[in-house]
């Protein structure tokens, strides 16, 4: 059988970090609020010049160079976006043209923070079918863009960045021990729609709007869904949440990672956080932090990983692989 492997992964962040204490001269909030509550200590935001775009390509060929590739190597790119430089057409197409691709095809995938697990579901289905043989998978975000500044509930939670792996089809046994993707779990329910949500849109308001979000409301249903989702995807690789190496949660605040994991009974040592660095990124939450943990050497080849996220929508999802 075909299973998806993990060739290369990078990151991209804007230049500006963005500290706590900035906003206490925008919003009535404090460094000590918002840590306790989110856990988030900086994020970073991007200038005019730094775009969805821009990022995911610098993510894009940071993942190719440590994959050893090159962009002639790739048949196909997965962009997770909620804030595309455009309407239309596709990002992805713009990191295409950025990237000297002329062959191939690219779309963008939009779920929201789920984007990322997504759009690595949707690169799997496509090498197992034969459509490509390697895929860029992408989580860019400009959130910075969709902001109420003067909204202290939310401003403080999101941040811009990138992330991106390689993906490649290979031979396998089908085993749990083998290399690539083993099972997936993809979830969603509009009926939540209203509980995070921008308030804007081409076909609505015809402008571009502001995030709106019901926190209590998104905390309230955020353990649940996550752990069903990571359940189902534990039941069909085989294993148990013990056996796992490494949880890479969508970093959105500590709290729901912790209470989580606590859930799930995996150990804190265990999960990977990034959400003091670099906030909600949404789709480019889980490829950040799994670049980050990469980098810093705590994944390693043969660890098996669980990648989970959560957006609006409600969208949820979970994706069990060896690394």
């Amino acid at each position: 059988m075909i299973r998806s492997i993990v060739r290369g992964v990078g990151t991209a962040l804007p230049r500006r970090i963005m500290k706590n204490a900035e906003f206490e001269t925008l919003v009535d909030t404090s460094d000590e609020w918002i840590v306790q509550r989110t856990g988030i200590r900086q994020r970073h935001i991007a200038a005019a010049d730094e775009t969805t775009a821009s990022l995911g390509e610098a993510a894009a060929r940071a993942a190719l160079a440590d994959a050893g590739l090159t962009p002639a190597d790739i048949d196909l790119i997965v962009l997770a976006t909620s804030t595309p430089n455009n309407t239309f057409p596709a990002t992805a197409v713009e990191i295409q043209e950025r990237l000297g691709m002329r062959h191939g095809f690219a779309f963008d995938m939009q779920a929201v923070c789920s984007g990322f697990v997504y759009a690595v579901t949707a690169a799997d289905a496509h090498l197992r079918a034969g459509l490509a043989r390697r895929v860029l998978v992408i989580g860019s975000e400009t959130f910075s863009r969709l902001l109420d500044w003067s909204d202290r509930t939310t401003c403080v939670l999101f941040g811009d960045g990138a992330g991106a792996i390689v993906l490649e089809a290979a031979e396998s046994e089908g085993l749990a021990s083998d290399r690539g993707i083993i099972a997936a779990s993809l979830r969603s329910d509009g009926s939540h729609r209203d509980k995070l949500y921008v308030d804007g849109g081409p076909s609505t308001t015809q402008t571009v709007g502001h995030l709106r979000m019901e926190g209590r409301e998104v905390f309230k249903h955020a353990v649940g869904m996550i752990t069903d989702v990571v359940e189902d995807v534990l039941a069909k690789g085989g294993v148990t949440a013990q056996d796992l190496d490494w949880f890479v949660p969508h970093q959105a605040n500590k709290r729901i990672i912790d209470a989580s994991a606590r859930k799930l009974g995996i150990a804190g040592e265990k999960v990977v956080v990034t959400v003091h660095l670099h906030g909600n990124t949404s789709a480019a939450s889980v490829p950040l932090a799994l670049g980050t943990a990469v980098a810093d050497g705590r994944i390693g080849k043969g660890d098996l990983v669980l990648l989970e996220a959560m957006g609006g929508g409600f969208t949820w999802g979970a994706v069990l692989l060896r690394w």
